[in-house]
């Protein structure tokens, strides 16, 4: 269900100096951020808390998600060398696999790395917020990849469309709506992170058992389908 070549060709995908320099600006803001509320506020778990999730968790690892999801198949898609890759014997399901395991790892490498170095910078990881924020961020990290590279496999448009959902849903109706914030990954990975860090800092809408289940069923049926578009795609270039 891998494919080294895939694999590579993804990565220099997502990694080209244009893409690379888009993904690590934002971990560099974070750190940056951190540094500043850490000078200015000195180490204070609640600003920690504050920070993470509100910076980390809900605008920076959803918008990372939508560049490493969408660029592992959209680029390809829109210029028609898909038609080159399908061309190969690799089964479909394995191309979209290998492509969802090299989002996945870019996600969380620009994500959960630095959110792991902003939250021991803010706080030293008091109350184990710092772990706490970076498990939700690797878990996170696997369902927004998964949606993300769905949406890139579907629309034309799925960077737009990402980052819609990333920026008005996940960070504004994500954290303020409460019937919306059931279907928001960032509470499923939340859920986790109020687990890990066992206080009151960090808290979910949602409750361990269910959001284990959401994130699950999000990521299997959301790369299913899209194993199942690109078949289509197929199919439709052959005839």
């Amino acid at each position: 269900m891998y494919d080294s070549t895939v694999a590579r060709l993804t990565y220099r995908a997502l990694l080209g100096r244009r893409r690379a320099l888009i993904l690590g600006a934002l971990p560099l803001l974070l750190i940056v951020i951190s540094l500043a509320v850490r000078a200015l506020a000195g180490a204070d778990d609640q600003t920690a808390a504050d920070v993470l999730g509100g910076l980390a968790l809900a605008t920076m690892v959803p918008i990372i998600g939508v560049i490493a999801g969408t660029g592992a198949i959209g680029p390809e898609i829109d210029d028609g060398s898909v038609v080159y890759l399908l061309s190969k014997p690799i089964k479909r399901p394995t191309i979209i696999y290998t492509k969802l395991i090299v989002a996945v790892a870019v996600t969380m490498v620009f994500s959960a790395v630095p959110t792991l170095i902003a939250g021991f910078i803010l706080n030293g990881n008091g109350q184990q917020v710092a772990v706490a924020y970076t498990v939700a961020a690797l878990v996170a990290s696997i369902a927004y990849a998964a949606l993300f590279l769905l949406l890139g496999t579907v629309s034309r448009h799925a960077v737009v469309f990402g980052l819609v959902y990333a920026l008005i849903w996940e960070a504004l109706f994500g954290s303020l709506v409460p019937g919306a914030r059931t279907l928001s990954v960032q509470q499923w990975s939340l859920a986790v992170a109020e687990k890990v860090a066992g206080g009151e800092l960090v808290t979910s809408d949602v409750g361990l058992t269910t959001a284990t289940v959401a994130l699950a069923a999000v990521t299997v049926l959301a790369t299913w389908y899209a194993g199942q578009k690109l078949r289509t795609l197929t199919l439709a270039g052959e005839e």
